[in-house]
C-alpha cells in the first residue's frame, strides 16, 4: 500500500499524464494471444499510445489477473498509463494505474471506494445529459461514444459521429472526453473538425494492416486538433 502522501504524489502524476493524453487504445483480449499480442507491441512501440485499457470478459478471475498483471510491466515499459475495464477491485489489488466503468455497472461512490483516491476512473456517457452527470461524479475522464459503427461490440445506440462530439464539449468543460467507437485513420478527421483533440480506438489500430503506422496517423491527426 502506498503512503498517503506518496499515493497522492501517484495521483497527481496520474492526472497529469492523463490531460496531456491524445490517444487511447482499448485492447479486447481473447484465449488466442497470437491475434493481438503483435500488434499491440507494435502500437506501443511509437510512442503514440498514452493509453491503454484492457477489455478482458474471460469469466476465470485467474487469467484476468495474469493478462492484466502482464499487461502492467509493457505498459510500464513504453511510459503508458494502463487502465482495466470493469473490475476497480481488481486493478486497485494489482496498483494499475486505474479502471473503468460503464453506466450499467457498479455505481461511481463504489468503484472510487474501490480504487482510492489515487487512481483514475473512467466512465463510459453517450450524451451530453450523462457527460454532464460525469463532470460532478468525480470522475477522472470520460468516454463518449458511439461514434461510428464498431464490430467490438454490439451497440445499442445508434452512432453518433461528429455531431455527438459538437453536442458534448460545452457540456464535458474540463473534463478530457474520449471520444470512442469505430474511429479508424479514415475517420478521425471528422471529430477533429467537431472540436474532439482524443479518442479512444480499438480495431481501429489493431486490427488495422499496419498499426504502427495507424496509431502515428491517428496521434498526428489529433495533435493537429
Amino acid at each position: 500500500m502506498h503512503a498517503a502522501s506518496g499515493g497522492d504524489r501517484d495521483g497527481d502524476e496520474r492526472r497529469r499524464r492523463l490531460a496531456e493524453a491524445r490517444l487511447y487504445l482499448i485492447l479486447t483480449v481473447t484465449d488466442d494471444a497470437a491475434t493481438w499480442r503483435t500488434p499491440l507491441v507494435e502500437a506501443l512501440q511509437t510512442g503514440a499510445i498514452d493509453v491503454l485499457q484492457l477489455r478482458d470478459q474471460r469469466r476465470d478471475e485467474r487469467r484476468v489477473y495474469f493478462q492484466a498483471g502482464s499487461l502492467q510491466i509493457l505498459c510500464h515499459a513504453f511510459g503508458v498509463l494502463f487502465l482495466l475495464n470493469d473490475r476497480p477491485d481488481v486493478a486497485a489489488k494489482l496498483d494499475l494505474d486505474g479502471a473503468h466503468v460503464g453506466q450499467e455497472d457498479m455505481g461511481i461512490d463504489e468503484a472510487r471506494l474501490l480504487l482510492g483516491a489515487d487512481r483514475l476512473l473512467g466512465l463510459s456517457t453517450h450524451h451530453p445529459g450523462e457527460v454532464e452527470a460525469a463532470t460532478r461524479a468525480g470522475v477522472d475522464y470520460a468516454g463518449l461514444g458511439p461514434c461510428f459503427a464498431t464490430s467490438s461490440k454490439d451497440l445499442v445506440r445508434e452512432p453518433g459521429g461528429a455531431d455527438l462530439i459538437a453536442s458534448c464539449r460545452a457540456a464535458a468543460g474540463d473534463l478530457p472526453l474520449f471520444p470512442i467507437g469505430g474511429i479508424t485513420t479514415a475517420n478521425i478527421a471528422q471529430l477533429v473538425a467537431a472540436g474532439a483533440t482524443r479518442a479512444a480506438v480499438g480495431a481501429g489500430i489493431l486490427e488495422s494492416e499496419d498499426p504502427a503506422a495507424a496509431a502515428r496517423a491517428l496521434r498526428e491527426a489529433l495533435m493537429g486538433a
